[in-house]
């Protein structure tokens, strides 16, 4: 079955109605583009908030089901398609995820994904705000196609990758917030997107899955307001996202790219035939010695 996949790739401003706003807009003209299947960037309805530790900005969380789910549902639900958002879930007072909840056609939630790893890094404090997924890894059989989601920093890990795989998905995907510190790209810039890029086909190669993944762009400094609520204090130069998303067929090789600094939609005809036919050249997962592999679920296994 082949399926017309769009990503989503745009700049989010100070407002959130208006991302919300942008996001429905661009999926309704991925719908008009023929894309069935299309996925927004991670925590699209914001910019970047985790640059610091601000509780003020617990603000931005909201509930699922609630304002967006509602909005982008009825988009779905509109031009019959299937749609991955990506939220700052509030789930209970003192209690947030990050969560990536796929819409289907009629619009209504079909399942929701809780991030698994969640870094903390110098402006990407995301431990401050977000409790670890308790869903673990899942696949969703949709009316699109056998997928799975997963979030931004889940993106380096390969147990994530494999065992939604090996739960059905065809098709992984990762809604994204990831850039340059300005005072690294000179020197480290091509290196981190090359390993980015890098690990997230390597995905598809190893479990014979399409890979799409999609990230935000433009530079957001990190202290600026958020509908009224301040982002109190300087993060310094603050992050030059990277855009760059990607679609991997099971084979690794690219067949859609988009630019580094510039707001696109982008497409791709995706086959669920070619996952078939690559594990059946390349079967890793006949292969895989399941007997041997305690060691994976250890921290470390050097005492």
């Amino acid at each position: 079955m082949k399926t017309r996949v769009a990503l989503i790739q745009m700049s989010c401003e100070e407002d959130t109605d208006k991302n919300l706003e942008k996001a429905a807009d661009r999926v309704t003209e991925a719908a008009r583009g023929g894309a069935k299947l299309i996925c927004l960037p991670e925590l699209f309805r914001a910019q970047y908030f985790c640059q610091r530790e601000d509780h003020a900005l617990f603000d931005l969380a909201e509930s699922i089901p609630g304002p967006s789910t509602e909005r982008l549902g009825a988009v779905a639900r509109e031009h019959g398609v299937v749609v991955i958002a990506s939220l700052f879930e509030r789930r209970a007072p003192g209690l947030y995820h990050n969560t990536a909840v796929t819409l289907e056609k009629d619009g209504s939630i079909a399942d929701m994904y809780r991030k698994m790893h969640i870094p903390d890094d110098p402006l990407y404090y995301e431990k401050f705000y977000f409790t670890p997924g308790d869903l673990g890894f899942k696949a969703l059989q949709t009316s699109a196609g056998n997928i799975g989601t997963l979030v931004c920093w889940d993106q380096w890990y390969p147990e994530g990758a494999r065992i939604t795989a090996l739960r059905g998905a065809e098709t992984l995907f990762f809604p994204t917030a990831i850039g340059w510190h300005p005072s690294e790209k000179e020197e480290f810039g091509a290196a981190q997107y090359d390993a980015w890029q890098t690990t997230q086909r390597a995905h598809a190669i190893s479990n014979g899955v399409w890979v799409c993944s999609v990230n935000r762009v433009g530079h957001e400094q990190g202290d600026v307001l958020h509908n009224g609520v301040e982002n109190k204090g300087s993060v310094g130069a603050g992050i030059e996202f990277w855009g760059g998303s990607f679609i991997s067929d099971p084979f690794g090789r690219l067949v859609a790219t988009a630019s580094h600094d510039q707001e696109e939609i982008l497409y791709a005809d995706i086959d669920s035939a070619l996952v078939e036919i690559t594990r059946q050249h390349w079967p890793f997962l006949r292969d895989r010695r399941v007997d041997a592999y305690e060691g994976v679920t250890k921290r470390f296994l050097v005492a």
